[in-house]
């Protein structure tokens, strides 16, 4: 998986795929009882530059230093209070318009067809499953993938460093693996959690809010079609 567009071969970042996952996981003590060994992993495969590293090694020093119910709530507060940080990236894309059921099997069957399958109670959109599956992808896929869903990184990545949260790293990690570099876009004052949705606010053509309307164009397709050589899909 290359680094920058420049760099014509692709790295492998299969651990470094793995570790970020696994950081964007609710930090309960197996978590935390795993950071050094993925430290470890992510300075061993040296999929990331420097600087990037060290961010993530400072999230690390944070995540093992501060006391569990902090952690944990933090991590609450931060990612499930509300949508510009959600890491359910089809909430991002469709949010809940009547188009994520049928993206969500699509995504589920796409995983089904690689030999993975979701646990119970897991969402196949849930960006920490998304990054175990392009985990398993060879470098050059796996770069594609992450391409193709880049623009939603940077706006949760935006977000993210609006809070000055130190999981800002996690993000910018991603964009470097898929070779994209991090933009600024405008963060849109988010509604209550339970207001009604209006016309959707656009991150570099995709809605962070969800499509309005049932004839507004898909903005990402992470699912990709197998190519005509693949035959046609069960």
């Amino acid at each position: 998986m290359a680094l920058f567009n420049s760099i014509p071969k692709a790295t492998k970042a299969t651990k470094s795929l793995r570790v970020l996952a696994r950081l964007l996981g609710y930090p309960d003590a197996g978590l935390r009882g795993d950071l050094a060994d993925m430290r470890s992993a992510l300075h061993e495969e040296k999929a990331l530059m420097p600087l990037r590293l060290a961010e993530l090694d400072a999230l690390i020093d944070l995540l093992q230093r501060q006391p569990a119910l902090e952690a944990e709530a933090g991590y609450v507060e931060l990612f499930d209070r509300g949508r510009a940080t959600s890491l359910h990236l089809f909430e991002h894309v469709h949010g809940d318009s009547r188009d994520r059921g049928p993206a969500m099997i699509d995504l589920a069957q796409t995983y089904g067809k690689a030999g993975m399958y979701l646990a119970e109670g897991e969402m196949p959109d849930f960006l920490p499953v998304v990054l175990e599956f392009t985990s398993t992808q060879p470098p050059r896929e796996a770069r594609e993938f992450l391409g193709e869903m880049a623009h939603i990184f940077n706006a949760i990545f935006a977000a993210l460093q609006q809070r000055a949260s130190p999981y800002a790293a996690v993000l910018g990690a991603l964009l470097e693996l898929a070779g994209e570099k991090a933009q600024p876009v405008e963060i849109a004052a988010e509604e209550a959690i339970d207001a009604v949705w209006q016309e959707p606010v656009v991150f570099d053509g995709c809605s962070s809010k969800g499509q309005s309307k049932p004839d507004q164009p898909q903005p990402i397709h992470i699912v990709r079609k197998p190519r005509p050589s693949q035959g046609a899909q069960a």
